[in-house]
């Protein structure tokens, strides 16, 4: 299977040479009073930066949910977006957007938004959002759009979710959000009906991922079926 390289809120497919973001809900900071100190733009432009950095990569994809307000656009979020896909195009990376179920204004602030995009053929990975099932088959889908995170110690923390054989045989990698902002499903007692994602409707055979950043590294755990005995 693809060799996958995770960073934080994040996911760098080497073969495929792609950058992977979702969930970014542009405008939920404004549209909910939630703060940050050097503002939503600025952290999302930063943290992708930073991504731009370490990977160099050809393609970034914007794996849904790029827009928080599901009908409208403010010209602030408008903004945004272009900046975010204006820093893609100065690193040398090609912006590519994929639609959630928040993004019925995508098509108003980027032209080509996609439903699904094929980030490799040998194995076949396609990047979706996750909220409804994709008509292509893959080996392996990529999506965001639950927003998973997991209780470790007493501390809440963003994760990922890698999960064989998940839909119609194919691996299924969940993302967290790539906004700071966006509430999580929190996994350690969920159960796969508690999931509005159809990709993925089990979770015992699912591994939480956790990147590490003062470590540098991603940290596997054993799959949540085995994982909450010790949690």
């Amino acid at each position: 299977m693809d060799t996958i390289e995770y960073r934080e809120r994040s996911v760098f497919l080497p073969d495929a040479d792609a950058l992977v973001v979702a969930d970014l809900h542009v405008g939920r900071a404004s549209a909910s009073d939630v703060a940050f100190p050097l503002g939503e733009r600025r952290d999302l432009r930063d943290r992708l930066d930073a991504r731009l950095a370490a990977f160099d990569p050809g393609t970034v994809v914007f794996a849904g949910d790029v827009l928080h307000r599901f009908g409208t656009v403010t010209e602030r979020s408008r903004e945004t977006v272009a900046e975010l896909a204006g820093a893609c195009r100065d690193a040398g990376s090609e912006p590519v957007f994929v639609r959630g179920n928040h993004d019925a204004a995508l098509d108003r602030v980027r032209d080509g938004v996609r439903d699904v995009y094929v980030a490799s053929e040998d194995p076949r990975v396609v990047v979706c959002h996750g909220h409804e099932r994709p008509e292509i088959d893959a080996d392996r889908y990529v999506i965001g759009h639950d927003h998973p995170a997991i209780a470790i110690e007493g501390r809440r923390r963003p994760c990922f979710l890698d999960a064989p054989d998940a839909h119609r045989g194919a691996d299924v990698l969940m993302l967290p959000a790539f906004s700071r902002a966006a509430a999580g499903v929190e996994i350690n007692d969920a159960r796969g009906s508690d999931l509005q994602s159809p990709l993925l409707d089990r979770l015992d055979d699912a591994r939480p991922i956790v990147y590490d950043g003062d470590a540098g590294k991603a940290l596997a755990f054993p799959p949540l079926g085995e994982f909450r005995q010790l949690l």
